[in-house]
């Protein structure tokens, strides 16, 4: 067998962050904090902003549900975050096709709860109503003025353009709280005495079904799930954003001239909305990311409903959902303590990934299959390889200029069925690395040749 020629792993040549930790954990233990998790269709998934950043920040655990990676998803239309760079705030910019994207989205919610069109459209019409300009507070739960404004497209000075509205919104009033409906949004909440049986009905409705999405529905929960879940600081506020919307002349009196010229000029301007159909990100980790945070750091608490699962159980309730789970598992925790960050490895038809420090940094180094084997490497194969396969996906990992290791978990020929029930097992388990190279019979020889 040829010795292995270890490769250094290749650095990233733009890196846009900078290192914090390789765990979630304070070594002095002075600011140790545990994040919690949820399970929800067999996924574990983090709602809490601070703990998301906990995570993904130290040890880069999980991905966003909407991003490639790090949870950076914003509604935000990049090319109008350009074109009105001289607007001072942190609410979001969309197009008024986007908005009513989100109107319909959130009708359809409301008709499937059995309102009529006519109270829909009239829930709809006093949600996303023109607000005042909020004072801004940076996470997107702000306080509104009493009248509508409208910002011009002036990016040197930019000038707010106000009208009076004829009906003035009491929850910009009473600064943005809301009791009556979700907090993320709620479009019976627009005024007192207006819509409350339908908003009676929305509280009682089950459009729940996704996490990620919240439509304006209040759900029943405990004080501590609602703390966990981070609702005080995300969820319990409506999300404004600044719609580009276009209207013929100006309601600003230095454009009066163009009026009485009879000169109407179609101008861009953004009106402030409330977003009827907003959009939570979170991090979703994979079982093996989520268990190891649960068994081998205690950094993190999973829940099934309002119940915290133990590790035994999160164990029997990983294995049943993915019954490799514990042949991959020990293969994450043997390489997480060697420094490594794995990755899902589906992409190459492998089961991890291995980074040096995290994935902004370097590229990935090797590409992992896991086998669990007796002493004799002798067992049931997880995904036996014929020469054609082994080659073809040596060749895949190859081109992406990685490397194809194999790694054998070596169990005890004694250790029984209980033994696994547990992930105590992994103290009798052996670990044992291999690296496919492709050998080119010319290559070889020409190497001696010059010799």
């Amino acid at each position: 067998m040829a010795e292995a020629v270890f490769h250094p792993p290749r650095r990233k040549r733009r890196v846009f962050e900078s290192y914090e930790a390789p765990f979630p954990v304070d070594v002095g233990g002075k600011d140790f904090r545990i994040c919690q998790a949820e399970i929800i269709n067999n996924n574990v998934i983090v709602r809490n902003p601070e703990d998301i950043e906990q995570l993904y920040n130290k040890g880069y655990f999980g991905k966003g549900i909407l991003s490639r990676s790090r949870p950076v998803f914003s509604i935000s239309d990049p090319l109008l975050m350009a074109k009105w760079k001289g607007v001072n705030t942190s609410m979001p910019i969309i197009t008024s096709q986007k908005y009513q994207r989100r109107v319909q989205w959130a009708k359809s919610v409301l008709q499937e709860q059995g309102l009529d069109d006519c109270s829909v459209t009239k829930i709809l019409d006093n949600y996303t109503k023109p607000q005042g300009l909020p004072f801004s507070r940076g996470n997107g739960a702000e306080q509104t003025e009493d009248s509508c404004s409208r910002v011009g497209p002036n990016t040197e000075n930019t000038e707010l353009c106000q009208k009076s509205s004829g009906h003035e919104d009491p929850e910009g009033q009473n600064g943005g709280s809301e009791k009556e409906g979700d907090a993320a949004m709620d479009p019976g909440s627009g005024s007192k005495d207006q819509e409350q049986g339908d908003s009676r009905e929305m509280a009682e409705g089950s459009c729940h079904r996704e996490p990620a999405v919240h439509c304006g529905c209040e759900v029943k929960q405990s004080p501590e799930q609602r703390a966990w879940e981070g609702m005080d600081s995300r969820e319990c506020a409506p999300e404004y954003v600044l719609v580009q919307e276009e209207e013929e002349g100006s309601s600003c009196p230095e454009d009066d001239s163009a009026h009485a010229q009879g000169n109407p000029v179609k101008k861009e301007v953004l009106v402030c909305r409330k977003n009827p159909f907003r959009i939570f990100e979170y991090l979703q980790l994979s079982l093996e990311e989520a268990f190891f945070l649960v068994y081998a750091l205690g950094c993190l608490s999973i829940y099934y409903g309002e119940e915290p699962l133990s590790i035994v159980k999160l164990w029997e309730v990983f294995s049943e959902v993915k019954p490799d789970f514990k042949t991959t598992y020990m293969a994450y925790h043997y390489f997480r303590g060697k420094g490594w960050v794995p990755k899902v490895g589906l992409k190459y038809g492998t089961d991890l990934l291995l980074y040096r420090k995290g994935p902004p940094f370097y590229h990935a180094s090797y590409s992992v299959i896991a086998e669990l084997v007796d002493d004799n490497f002798e067992g049931s194969l997880r995904r036996p390889l014929s020469w054609m396969s082994l080659s073809g996906l040596n060749r895949t990992t190859t081109n992406a200029s990685k490397e194809l290791m194999l790694c054998y978990l070596i169990r005890p020929s004694d250790m029984t069925a209980e033994e696994m029930s547990t992930p105590e097992c992994m103290k009798r388990i052996k670990v044992q690395e291999l690296i496919v190279t492709r050998w080119v019979s010319s290559r070889e020889r020409s190497e001696q040749d010059e010799f």
